[in-house]
């Protein structure tokens, strides 16, 4: 009987000392700038795609877009509210987002960050925040084009800033500071050079269906030929 009662005591002992452990894992791994960043809803965004650099693609806006809707739509599941966004055109948004060419040169920032959200803070909420995207970035000594698919991991990391998140470690996260190349596609380039592979499609589908009515043509009459050799032999 003794020793049941050293088994439950060390159980609850154990239980007690993990329980806070457990508790604070959590807010570790996925820590946050504020809990409730914004004291108002819906949260206005201001997509300045006027005032753009030379490598702007009108394609990054709709990514950009997309990354609002996967917050809206719960994102990494670590927000304690849901966010509700409404795109504006005015300058006093609480969120504006926009693009330069490339974050080293421009801001001096570090090598390999792609984007950066500045918030402004007052009492414990967020006044506005500014986020700063890069249309592409240094790969040895040559400039690249961002792809669509980065544009879009990107924009879902900063805008979890503008939601009050900080960097996470879980390395699996939308939070966790890194960036990977996702793609390849230089989506202006895929743009200037859509109307030729347009033209290369068709003309690929006009000399397969060419070759197919020539083949077809020539079985036809291969098989009348051979009709009227060897069809009365047949007989």
């Amino acid at each position: 009987m003794l020793k049941v009662n050293y088994t439950a005591l060390i159980l609850l002992v154990v239980l007690v000392v993990a329980s806070p452990v457990a508790a604070s894992s959590d807010s570790d791994t996925y820590p946050k700038i504020l809990e409730m960043p914004w004291d108002h809803s819906p949260i206005t965004v201001l997509i300045d795609d006027n005032n753009v650099p030379p490598h702007y693609s009108p394609t990054y806006r709709v990514q950009v877009e997309a990354a609002l809707e996967y917050w809206e739509e719960g994102g990494n599941g670590k927000l304690n509210f849901t966010p509700v966004f409404e795109i504006v055109e005015t300058a006093d948004a609480d969120i504006t987002i926009k693009w330069v060419e490339n974050l080293e040169e421009i801001t001096g920032a570090p090598e390999g960050v792609a984007g950066f959200c500045r918030p402004c803070i007052l009492d414990e909420k967020y006044l506005r925040a500014e986020i700063v995207l890069e249309v592409g970035n240094f790969e040895g000594f040559a400039w690249r084009q961002y792809g669509d698919s980065n544009m879009y991991e990107i924009s879902k990391h900063e805008i979890g800033h503008a939601l009050g998140l900080a960097h996470s470690s879980d390395k699996r996260d939308i939070m966790y500071p890194t960036y990977e190349q996702r793609d390849n596609l230089n989506p202006l380039l895929l743009e200037s050079t859509r109307p030729f592979l347009i033209i290369g499609a068709t003309a690929a589908l006009i000399v397969v269906g060419f070759l197919f009515i020539s083949w077809r043509l020539h079985k036809r009459k291969r098989e009348q030929i051979e009709q009227e050799i060897f069809g009365e032999g047949e007989k």
